[in-house]
């Protein structure tokens, strides 16, 4: 076959800022893409052959023949969704910013840059927005059995974004600094998720309630962002946490992590990021933190979603 440039793709993390658990469930999230990116290098080879390179490890196996790897899996189960489109073999070389172990949205961000190279090598032009995010949720949804797609939205549109499952889509068009830091480990997503869905399973009207309010605090939290009101949406983050303590999803290790956050003259307010039970908690503005013991990140919230590159 005739020599094909590479295909260049990134795609931003990402950070839950509101609505966790409650989105599930039809109700708002808001949700942030990260100045940290997963990037992707897609080589067309001649051989009828899959090769993936990253920091994580390395895979070969036929294209037609693919055998599931601990590593990439999100990866893996994008190539099969065009396997039978795909005109050749290839290389993969994924590198990333940042670590898979932190809540930064590492499978979406790495599953929208796979199915930005595989589209845009196939139909040789870049896939519509709207196209990427229903081709990677379904990804995501195959792997985890259940997803809301914010995350996705941040790697797609980038910036800060209003989500819902419908899907509906709100860009915010407001940035904010960010403090994330990480508790040193992570329950996986779909077990929280299971864990959560048996306590609103027994006691329905009290989730209801509070899926109610986190809902109405994404609506506000929006119109504060939009009037740079950044005390009262931190207001919202600290009433956020709360409701997320009571859903059952809080640790010591991010309660204190919170609770310094909260203390911090720097930060406006804080809450737990992302599914809990682990992972990162997030406050807004940027605060050193000299007294953690934990990782402690500054991000920005980038405009630049899903790109391609020269």
């Amino acid at each position: 076959m005739a020599e094909i440039d590479p295909i260049k793709t990134s795609a931003p993390g990402s950070l839950m800022l509101l609505g966790e658990h409650a989105v599930l469930h039809g109700h708002r999230a808001l949700v942030a893409a990260i100045n940290l990116r997963i990037n992707i290098h897609l080589f067309p080879v001649e051989e009828k052959c899959v090769e993936i390179q990253s920091a994580l490890g390395n895979y070969h196996a036929p294209l037609d023949q693919l055998v599931d790897h601990s590593s990439f899996t999100f990866v893996l189960q994008a190539i099969r969704q065009h396997q039978s489109n795909l005109p050749s073999g290839f290389k993969l070389y994924i590198a990333s910013d940042f670590s898979a172990d932190i809540g930064f949205g590492s499978s979406s961000a790495v599953t929208v840059a796979t199915h930005a190279a595989l589209l845009q090598w196939l139909n040789n032009k870049e896939p519509e927005p709207h196209t990427l995010f229903n081709v990677s949720l379904e990804t995501i949804r195959a792997v985890q059995g259940r997803g809301s797609g914010a995350d996705v939205a941040a790697s797609v549109f980038g910036g800060m974004v209003g989500y819902t499952t419908e899907p509906s889509f709100d860009p915010v068009g407001i940035s904010v600094p960010l403090t994330a830091v990480y508790c040193g480990y992570k329950t996986p997503t779909a077990e929280v998720i299971m864990k959560v869905e048996q306590k609103r399973s027994a006691n329905a009207d009290h989730f209801a309630q509070i899926y109610a309010e986190i809902d109405a605090g994404v609506e506000k939290a929006v119109d504060l962002l939009r009037a740079h009101d950044f005390p009262g949406f931190g207001a919202v983050l600290n009433r956020n946490h709360e409701l997320m303590n009571e859903i059952g999803v809080n640790t010591p290790e991010l309660q204190e992590i919170v609770s310094v956050l909260q203390n911090s003259p720097d930060v406006f307010g804080a809450k737990i990021s992302g599914s809990g039970l682990g992972d990162c908690a997030i406050g807004i503005g940027y605060a050193s933190l000299p007294e953690m013991d934990y990782p402690v990140h500054h991000l920005e919230i980038t405009p630049l979603g899903c790109a391609y590159h020269d």
